[in-house]
């Protein structure tokens, strides 16, 4: 690794109940619980996240299931599908699984000489899941139902969507070193050789569709990775160069984060590798009980009242 952005750390996205997106994402997609804390800014509200068996950045994709929260509309100025690798030979046995539990199956296809199945998840999320053309090698989490020789092994890449991609390729490519790779369509692909796996951006170009919101079944942000605090703080600097508006330090507990929009009007995170999920529990607790920040424990009685229960 160097100093340089390492591809994508994590997705959030925002989800309408907090049980149904837990059991699709641990129980049908077969993903890891690896963190259950609550949004730090609004904490009557879980944040979730799921990814491999340690939470490796590159795997994580997390979510604020605000209850009841009403459907968003995908749009420009948005992050719109998140791509999941898959091993080749695995989509019968994932299209027979969707079938079974009764997941929206939106059809198959191919990109860049890969072929994809998408889906969208119980909130309209739209998920690819893409057979790599590079060998991924990343060890997923497997469950009783979904076995290692199928199991998703991380993002593969994720999509935004815009009225004009020449402004967001250039922090792509000035900022965060990726390199333009192929365009298809209005589709342009920007791919990262920092990093093997999660280093793919897609920039859809749409000028005439309308701007997005924010609400359930959409992204509400992208990470993208660097390995500690000393990276994290001369990113900071560059895009303060470029003449872009970007957040202070923050500590989320398990990684350090700076915050910016980009002018396509995408959020955009830098988060660090350090200090990892296993901060506050140990790997073979993780995403089992309940983790509140240091501001939030005095008042642990009252957010569990508020909190959706199940188990």
């Amino acid at each position: 690794m160097s100093n340089r952005v390492l591809g994508i750390h994590h997705i959030t996205a925002i989800a309408g109940n907090a049980r149904r997106n837990h059991d699709f994402y641990t129980k049908v997609l077969g993903l890891r619980m690896v963190k259950k804390t609550v949004n730090f800014d609004d904490p009557g509200t879980y944040h979730f996240y799921f990814g491999d068996e340690v939470g490796t950045p590159g795997t994580i994709l997390t979510f604020f299931p605000w209850e009841g929260i009403s459907a968003g509309k995908v749009g420009t100025g948005m992050a719109t599908e998140i791509g999941y690798s898959v091993p080749e030979g695995s989509f019968e046995f994932w299209t027979e699984r969707f079938k079974q539990h009764h997941v929206n199956v939106v059809g198959t296809g191919e990109r860049f000489g890969e072929r994809y199945l998408s889906i969208e998840d119980p909130d309209g999320l739209k998920l690819n899941l893409v057979v790599s053309k590079s060998n991924d090698l990343r060890k997923p989490w497997e469950t009783n139902e979904v076995k290692e020789a199928v199991a998703t092994r991380g993002f593969h890449s994720i999509t935004l969507t815009l009225k004009s991609i020449k402004a967001t390729a250039a922090i792509l490519t000035d900022i965060f070193d990726y390199q333009f790779t192929a365009k298809e369509g209005n589709r342009s692909r920007f791919v990262t050789d920092a990093i093997e796996q999660a280093a793919i951006i897609d920039l859809e170009e749409a000028p005439e569709q309308s701007g997005a919101v924010n609400a359930g079944g959409t992204i509400h942000h992208i990470a993208f990775r660097v390995k500690d605090e000393a990276t994290l703080m001369q990113y900071r600097e560059k895009i303060l160069i470029k003449g872009l508006r970007i957040t202070e330090k923050i500590d989320r507990n398990y990684f350090f984060s700076l915050y910016f929009r980009e002018p396509g009007g995408v959020l955009f995170e830098l988060a660090t590798d350090d200090p990892g999920f296993s901060v506050d529990e140990p790997v073979s607790e993780l995403g089992k009980g309940l983790k509140l920040p240091a501001q939030y424990e005095a008042s642990r009685a009252e957010i569990e009242k508020v909190l959706p229960v199940f188990d």
